[in-house]
């Protein structure tokens, strides 16, 4: 579980809260069903007509991304294509062979089948490269359905309270009533900015961000298996791999190699 997600809404939701609170209110005045309905219907419906149903289907998958965390260890990926690199320069490139079945990433698998195929390098990069730009192109898509929906959000809430109003104006025979049906209406304001800055917009940077990371690690996976197609040394193969890593982890490989 994604734990950065569940505290940020819970922050979120409920400083807001809070703050409404201490200022008097009370949770009853917030829960207007109808500026719901007029809201959130109208950003989900809105957002459906943006988009394929074959885009749409992939909805919840990618939600549930972004409440669950998947460990990327960019250093054992990386030891793992020195490791192979070594056994290919010392036993040749089949003998790698026995070692797919290990690999838990199929980016990483496909790309060493290739090279034990014999597949021309050039192609090798160019099939790779496909997968990376097909794979950042369908998070793309998550990351665009819930932008999109913090983008008809505020202005969902800006129709549902000028529909209060017309409302309220209706009504001007009650001046009493007057003050708790504008309330009522700009709740749907609310709702709009609320839903596209805590809920919507959080959640599309959170696929964007969780993406990059991913996409890095094939990126470094590339370089690693076009290296060692290309026989080249071992130590320079993790050089060039640690280009990829964060300042953190070069520190801890480079301790952990002198220590060893």
């Amino acid at each position: 579980m994604d734990i950065t997600s569940i505290v940020g809404l819970i922050l979120g939701f409920g400083l807001l809260l809070l703050g409404f609170l201490e200022e008097g209110g009370s949770l009853s005045m917030l829960v207007v069903p109808s500026a719901f309905i007029i809201v959130f219907g109208g950003t989900i419906g809105a957002t459906v007509v943006s988009f394929t149903l074959a885009d749409l289907k992939k909805t919840p998958a990618i939600l549930k991304s972004v409440f669950t965390d998947k460990k990327i260890d960019y250093a054992n990926v990386l030891e793992s294509l020195v490791a192979i690199a070594d056994s290919a320069r010392r036993e040749g490139l089949l003998s790698l062979e026995a070692k797919i079945n290990d690999i838990e990433n199929p980016f990483f698998a496909r790309g060493l089948n290739l090279v034990i195929d014999g597949t021309d390098p050039e192609l090798t990069r160019s099939m790779l490269e496909m997968e990376i730009q097909a794979y950042e192109d369908e998070q793309k898509i998550g990351t665009e359905i819930f932008m999109t929906a913090g983008g008809f959000g505020p202005t969902m809430g800006i129709i549902g309270t000028v529909m209060g109003m017309v409302q309220v104006l209706s009504n001007l025979s009650s001046p009493e009533e007057l003050s708790g049906a504008i309330a009522v209406a700009f709740l749907a304001t609310l709702y709009g900015i609320s839903s596209a800055n805590l809920l919507w917009i959080p959640f599309g940077n959170k696929i964007k961000v969780k993406t990059k990371r991913e996409i890095l690690l094939m990126e470094m996976i590339l370089e690693g298996i076009l290296s060692v197609q290309a026989g080249e040394n071992p130590r320079v193969i993790r050089e060039k791999l640690m280009t990829f890593l964060s300042a953190d982890i070069k520190k801890a490989l480079t301790s952990k190699a002198e220590e060893n």
